[in-house]
């Protein structure tokens, strides 16, 4: 790694869903029954490993104690959209041989339109207050609660519905009052719960692992390049925001974060759901926050220190600062409107097909991702923003763009805007065909026109797309082939000034 970016320290990394490498942390209790003893040796720890395709896996390290036969426990506090098929529990030791006969997934908080719909049917009491009267109750049936649970049945959302109460014979659109409700006993719930009944052979006293899969959490990347007024030097620094909306708490979590297509079936319905930078050198300062290392087919980054996310919380970690890198502008005239080209006798025997034209010209940006370059380490999707610095020092913004997961020693380009002084033509101006022959000659003449104090370098892009067999002729500058259907010319265009670029292309089949 280059002196440019910040020192990754490699960690020792278990296995995605056995491991539970945390810090000690509170977390919800553990009831057990029908017979209770001391805590088993240990304490909690929570950990998570976010995808950047939005769902987590969230291991939990608790003590448990199991008497012989029959156990039922109680975990509260999970996740709101956990899905409960995935879930893992165990004695990672495996020195506990008990059984799980049965496990239960609740997401019903108590609250009050649950209530309600508890007692659809059936008369409770409301308490209400009249101005000068004080508080009265009065007697009502819930005919319908207009409930609106959160959580999604079968990929299907239901929409909310007034709640319709019945009161001395007549029907109401509103609560009459605050709802009176009777006791519940222990079967409610607080919080979004996982709950076993446990067959145990004998006691036993251990720490259980719980993991599981998680929507709600999701974690992308941020790329803030500063360039200075003048020149391809840019000061880089990438950023990890990683999102909590999965109804729970995460406290003093160790976190990792996987980057790479990793596959996962989706349900068929789904809702929907940086500053300025110092432009002198940044070396190596011994204290990275995030690490990273090749994980099977992908890339694992862990946060150094254990960090505390609340449900609906945005957090942000710096994971990369480079000085001193590279990054070229690159201006680019693809001349062809054309938005997909493809073979076919059409494209043949249509004399107009793809001779439409447009005039920007575009600016691009591009790097190598190496260590040459004071970079060198696999960079994750993400966004990637430029900014200059003016003559009076302010930033102005200058453009952004998606990058894909790039690998070391991969170059990165992308597309920023358009430029404003660089204008280009696209004309034909030759055609001709014997299809008898089985032979096409198609001529072409692209303009440039440079309206900088200072000359350009503008890669002038060509597709030859009426067929795979061709051969370029009569060009007036040197070119190359980029592909089966493409080939570029580099052309200087002067300051203030113009150039033409002329070519014809002979298609046979």
């Amino acid at each position: 790694m280059s002196k440019g970016v910040a020192p990754l320290m490699i960690s020792n990394l278990a296995l995605l869903i056995a491991s539970c490498s945390a810090v000690a942390a509170p977390a919800p209790p553990v009831t057990r029954a029908p017979t209770s003893a001391g805590p088993a040796q240990g304490g909690e720890s929570t950990a998570l490993t976010v995808y950047n395709q939005g769902f987590a896996v969230v291991r939990e390290s608790f003590p448990l104690e199991l008497q012989a036969g029959l156990n039922e426990i109680r975990r509260s506090g999970t996740t709101a959209q956990l899905e409960p098929d995935s879930v893992i529990f165990r004695d990672p030791t495996g020195a506990a041989a008990f059984r799980v006969l049965e496990q239960s997934y609740r997401n019903d908080p108590v609250s009050q339109g649950l209530l309600l719909s508890m007692f659809e049917g059936q008369e409770i009491d409301f308490q209400r207050e009249l101005q000068g009267l004080g508080i009265t109750i009065v007697r009502g049936r819930i005919l319908r609660s207009g409930y609106d649970a959160t959580q999604a049945r079968n990929g299907n959302y239901y929409s909310q519905q007034q709640p319709l109460i019945e009161v001395a014979g007549r029907l109401q659109f509103q609560l009459p009052g605050v709802p009176l409700f009777p006791s519940l006993g222990n079967d409610a719930i607080l919080q979004p719960t996982l709950s076993w009944r446990v067959d145990s052979p004998a006691a036993a006293r251990f720490q259980a692992e719980l993991a599981y899969v998680t929507a709600g959490l999701s974690w992308k990347a941020d790329y803030n390049l500063v360039a200075p007024a003048a020149g391809d030097i840019v000061d880089l620094v990438g950023w990890i925001t990683v999102d909590n909306q999965s109804g729970k708490r995460f406290d003093e979590a160790r976190m990792k974060l996987m980057a790479g297509d990793v596959n996962k079936i989706q349900p068929q319905n789904m809702r929907g759901k940086l500053g300025m930078m110092p432009m002198a050198a940044m070396e190596r300062d011994g204290s990275a926050v995030v690490t990273e290392k090749s994980f099977d087919e992908y890339h694992l980054y862990t946060l150094a220190n254990p960090t505390t996310i609340r449900d609906g919380e945005t957090k942000q970690v710096e994971f990369v600062r480079a000085a001193g890198v590279t990054a070229r502008r690159l201006f680019v005239y693809d001349g062809a409107a054309q938005g997909q080209f493809w073979f076919s006798d059409a494209a043949n025997q249509e004399p107009g097909y793809g001779t439409q034209s447009q005039k920007k010209v575009w600016v691009m940006r591009e790097f190598q991702n190496s260590e040459a370059n004071r970079l060198g380490m696999p960079l994750p999707k993400g966004r990637l923003r430029f900014y200059q610095r003016d003559d009076d020092a302010q930033l102005e913004f200058l453009g952004e763009n998606e990058i894909d997961h790039t690998p070391k020693d991969e170059l990165v380009r992308v597309y920023v805007g358009n430029s404003f002084d660089l204008v280009g033509e696209r004309s034909r101006t030759d055609f001709k065909i014997d299809s008898r022959g089985r032979w096409m000659d198609e001529s072409f003449e692209v303009t440039l026109r440079n309206h900088k104090r200072e000359p350009a370098i503008v890669r002038v892009v060509e597709h030859l797309y009426r067929w795979t067999n061709w051969q370029i002729v009569k060009p007036t500058q040197e070119w190359k082939k980029k592909d089966a259907q493409t080939i570029e010319f580099d052309v200087a265009v002067p300051a203030d000034g113009e150039m033409k670029v002329a070519y014809t292309v002979h298609y046979s089949w």
